[in-house]
């Protein structure tokens, strides 16, 4: 408790809506590790549903597998489960300007400056989105299932996900444990594209090792239906990124942008991603952090013939990097 305590005294002295973001975040970490309990003693214990004592074994299976084959953390994390009473481990709050697709950065002690915020309570998180709102920005509020305390804390199995599906379970927890291996402070695409690719290429990995073929075409099947919809999202943000470069006047451009975002949705409906709301730049901020660099990643490890120890160790030496020479990553030497 040291830890989160420490940092929670370094605003004291802040306004209220800093103190308050850190108490509920000290809060919400201390409240989800005190429900911990090892998924060992809980698939040992007669008490245990059924249904979730199979979900800890698989979660079990897909833990061993990370470290075994994919070269990842060996520790605590994911090894323990917590039950909570809400659907989503936290909600993040995504924001950017009315004119802009680069979202509004939050800064902290430890993770360093990223595109979001995140609120244990979804009430917390509206709160924040509406002032947010006021201030005339565009804003993305979604629920998360899971995060990374980048191997501080014993992540522990959460509710919110451990019934998934086995590729979406398997995903998840190679995506976090990715996050242990690099984690580049001010930089979230460079972090969460990185992620992706190490989920993929393990989900890819796993559902071979178990000669699930079948599993594997509706795997590639699903990537390919992403891509489409991928595609639509970066034609659409190019557009969006000429436009608010362009000197005319607030109001044609705020026409101009809601045609332009009345079109993805369409275009997302007629891929099967339909949405409630129409597109907002939060929302396009947001698809980056996790995409933009996703394709140079993919590079890097088939240049490295998919030897994931190789892999990891050229994204080391590219996150050591000063920001200005990070990318584009795929024209670094090794």
């Amino acid at each position: 408790m040291r830890i989160p305590v420490s940092l929670l005294a370094l605003f004291l002295l802040s306004g209220c809506e800093t103190l308050s973001f850190y108490a509920q975040a000290v809060g919400g970490q201390l409240s989800m590790m005190a429900r911990a309990r090892p998924a060992a003693e809980l698939i040992a214990d007669p008490v245990t549903p059924r249904d979730l004592r199979e979900r800890l074994k698989k979660a079990a299976e897909i833990r061993d597998f990370a470290v075994r084959e994919l070269r990842l953390p060996d520790n605590a994390s994911y090894r323990s489960y917590a039950e909570l009473d809400r659907p989503y481990a936290v909600w993040n709050v995504v924001a950017a300007p009315e004119f802009s697709l680069d979202a509004v950065q939050s800064c902290f002690p430890v993770a360093g400056c990223v595109s979001y915020r995140g609120f244990f309570a979804q009430r917390d998180a509206e709160q924040h989105a509406a002032g947010l709102r006021a201030q005339g920005h565009d804003v993305y509020v979604n629920g998360v299932p899971a995060y990374s305390t980048l191997g501080r804390f014993d992540d522990p199995l959460l509710s919110t996900f451990i019934r998934y599906a086995d590729t979406d379970l398997a995903r998840l927890i190679f995506h976090e444990l990715a996050h242990q291996v690099v984690y580049v402070k001010d930089d979230s695409t460079f972090n969460e594209s990185f992620a992706v690719v190490v989920e993929r290429e393990g989900i890819r990995r796993w559902l071979a090792a178990q000669g699930r073929s079948e599993d594997l075409k509706s795997y590639a099947a699903s990537r390919a239906r992403g891509m489409a919809v991928a595609a639509e999202i970066d034609k659409s943000r190019a557009r969006l990124k000429q436009l608010y470069r362009q000197r005319v006047a607030s109001e044609l451009m705020r026409e101009r942008k809601r045609a332009e975002l009345d079109n993805l949705k369409a275009q997302l409906a007629r891929l099967g991603r339909p949405r409630e709301e129409v597109p907002n730049n939060a929302f396009l901020a947001s698809y980056a952090t996790y995409a933009e660099l996703v394709t140079e990643f993919e590079f890097i490890l088939k240049e490295n013939d998919n030897d994931l120890e190789r892999f990891y160790a050229q994204v080391k030496r590219h996150a050591a990097s000063a920001p200005s020479n990070r990318g584009p990553l795929s024209k670094q030497s090794p």
